[in-house]
């Protein structure tokens, strides 16, 4: 039995997997767009199917667990796992298929700007013989083709990769190979005169015979698979997790298939027989046409041709958070940053000035997805080198980074470093750094709290927010909060920050309760909150409630929203848009109008269950009135009014994008003066 929203038939909550895929329909719909640039869209829908890819990974492969376990606990909104799969099925094909749409109709256009996809066969005899050279090099030695049926051991094939199912042999007792498209090429090959590319799957279905002398090739067909990755970190003891994690990573190569996608004209029996080898059902099935594996389609997006890029972006480095003036700066006031748009060197300066710096005597750090090259692990290195107490949390737990994480950490424990990994139960996905200095008159901490990961590759693409700040609540929290992930400490309060599991969830609901109050008594009041995800029920419950009163609420909201907006007598004073563009999303901000004295937060927590039970997250409030009034008619003005790049979702779930002519886009204007730039309180 569905749960109904009050005086409604209609379910309380929008269904989370139903809400994610709509999600990713509004990338496509940014593939799809003649406004947005030609090498963008193809960098779209890329981003389209390794967002699907992922969701197939973690999220369908939990549904399909739960099903072949014989669960049958509901979701919130009353679903069984069979039904989830279902209506996943029922809305991720179509967009699969639509992707592959938006694809074809985008080669003629690349035509036009010189970038043509070609068949082998449509080439003139010096580019053939320039493939086949090239075949004889660089590929021939790295391909192995392998019997899939009949064999008394069929071959594992690997996840996400492109492959070919070669028909051979007898026409009474054919065989099936399987030959890896190897990874090691480029998924488009350029020919010499950098026009004409072909793609790697078709070199190799043209050099075939190579492979199999002798051997009568019948027919060959494209198809990929993708496994499930959302390999489980069994409960362990610090000292073991180490060894845990590495266990994982090599388990998640070998989950269990969850997706076979073909190509529309593979024969029954060849899919019958893949279906058997990877143990799935028909309905785990995707026909796709065109292109398997759109992924790829990064490497033409990333073509040095700007004329059909996004105009070059170069962010604001203010003076005043140049490594030298940067510590004077904070300890005159808080300083607020927002990436891409403020340049990402002031953080890695702050590490960086940290470390040389004499009168710094200790740094803390927290790590999560750092990236395979590091300027901020480089300066955590040099700081301990150079006698520094410094600690790094480094969250081996970090899904598809637990790699890279592993060889920073052995990194920094080579060089001195204290490393910790936090909880083996729970990530911690807090973004914090803690610079201890001996000054004149004693001794001072500065504190980094952002929503984004110290990351400087992604930190050029997400917009994120950063407080820098000497506040001695704040500082001192901070400090005591890596405590608690470095030590033994059992601390379940702080001062001014908010920590999940301790206290988040129960901070947001009691400001909203607060909000309703005011509004009860004043007739005067606002909530706006910027997330990834709005999920969790007891929060949307608070919001409901507090929309029951008459509290005015906007909701930016990027990705999965559960939340039913506009609904008669549960949600009417709800408004939830998403805003998607060339910068992704990635800020978290709190706002509560709280009688004329607002209430900030910003900080790393999402509204999900995960982000508020099984993390450690923390929020840090906004204190300084200038900073304040920056985010909120500034920073969240420019979403609110955005009629460029947002999407308003109504009660049934559906999203309709909002377009007008000369509109605003809130990341065009933020990323120009005067509202692009740091602000100093």
């Amino acid at each position: 039995m569905r749960r109904r929203a009050d005086d409604s038939n209609e379910p309380r909550y929008l269904n989370r997997e139903r809400s994610w895929l709509r999600f990713n329909e509004r990338v496509l719909e940014l593939a799809e767009d003649e406004a947005t640039p030609l090498l963008e869209r193809l960098f779209f829908l890329s981003i389209f199917e390794s967002n699907l890819d992922e969701f197939y990974m973690v999220r369908v492969s939990g549904w399909m667990e739960q099903r072949d376990g014989g669960g049958l606990q509901l979701t919130v909104d009353g679903y069984t796992p069979q039904e989830q799969l279902d209506l996943i099925r029922e809305h991720a094909l179509p967009l699969r298929v639509r992707a592959a749409s938006a694809l074809e109709s985008l080669w003629p256009l690349l035509a036009e700007e010189g970038i043509r996809l070609r068949r082998v066969e449509e080439l003139d005899d010096a580019q053939r013989a320039w493939l086949s050279d090239k075949f004889q090099r660089d590929v021939f030695p790295v391909c192995t083709p392998l019997i899939l049926h009949p064999s008394p051991s069929p071959p594992f094939i690997s996840n996400r990769s492109l492959n070919l199912a070669v028909v051979i042999g007898d026409k009474k007792a054919p065989k099936l190979a399987r030959v890896k498209v190897p990874s090691v090429l480029p998924r488009f090959i350029g020919l010499p005169g950098g026009r004409d590319f072909v793609t790697s799957e078709d070199l190799l279905a043209h050099h075939l015979e190579t492979l199999f002398p002798g051997v009568q090739l019948r027919e060959t067909h494209l198809f990929r698979v993708v496994r499930d990755a959302d390999i489980e970190i069994r409960e362990t003891d610090a000292a073991d997790l180490v060894t845990t994690i590495e266990e994982t990573i090599r388990a998640r190569r070998f989950g269990a298939a969850v997706l076979l996608e073909v190509a529309p004209k593979m024969p029954k029996e060849v899919r019958r027989t893949l279906r058997a080898i990877l143990d799935l059902d028909e309905e785990d099935v995707f026909e796709v046409p065109g292109i398997l594996g759109m992924e790829g389609l990064s490497d033409l997006a990333s073509l040095p041709k700007p004329k059909l890029r996004y105009a070059r972006h170069t962010p604001v480095l203010s003076e005043r958070l140049r490594e030298g003036n940067l510590f004077a700066t904070i300890a005159k006031g808080d300083v607020l940053v927002h990436h891409p748009f403020d340049g990402f060197a002031s953080v890695e300066g702050f590490v960086r000035a940290a470390a040389n710096d004499p009168a710094v005597i200790g740094i803390k750090q927290t790590l999560y997805r750092v990236g395979a090259e590091s300027p901020i692990v480089d300066a955590l290195l040099q700081a301990a080198e150079a006698g520094k107490q410094v600690a790094a949390m480094v969250e081996l737990k970090a899904r598809f980074d637990e790699s890279n994480n592993l060889v920073w950490a052995r990194k920094l424990e080579r060089a001195g470093v204290h490393v910790t990994y936090g909880f083996a139960e729970m990530k911690t996905h807090a973004k914090m750094c803690l610079v201890v200095r001996r000054e004149p008159k004693g001794i001072r901490s500065y504190a980094h709290v952002g929503t984004g990961n110290y990351n400087p590759s992604t930190a050029r693409v997400y917009t994120d927010l950063g407080l820098f700040t000497c506040d001695k609540e704040i500082t001192q929290d901070v400090a005591e909060l890596f405590n608690l992930l470095t030590g033994f400490s059992k601390q379940d309060s702080f001062r001014a920050l908010v920590v999940a599991p301790l206290n988040l969830r129960e901070g947001i609901i009691e400001r909203i309760e607060r909000e309703a109050k005011h509004f009860q008594a004043t007739g005067k009041g606002h909530i706006v909150f910027k997330v990834n995800s709005l999920v969790d029920p007891e929060v949307i419950d608070a919001l409901y409630e507090a929309s029951a009163v008459g509290v005015p609420i906007d909701l930016i909201v990027r990705g999965i929203c559960c939340l039913r907006p506009g609904v008669e007598g549960l949600s009417k004073t709800i408004r939830v848009r998403s805003i998607l563009g060339r910068f992704l999303e990635h800020s978290r901000v709190y706002w509560f109008e709280n009688g004329g004295t607002p209430d900030v937060l910003i900080g790393s927590a999402d509204l999900m269950p995960r982000n508020l039970d099984r993390r450690i997250e923390t929020l840090v409030p906004v204190r300084a009135k200038k900073l304040v009034g920056h985010l909120r008619s500034v920073v969240l003005e420019a979403y609110l009014q955005d009629q460029s790049n947002a999407w308003t979702l109504d009660s049934d779930g559906l999203y309709k994008r909002s377009r007008k002519k000369n509109s605003i886009s809130a990341q065009k204007s933020l990323a120009e003066p005067p509202t692009a730039g740091s602000v100093v309180a």
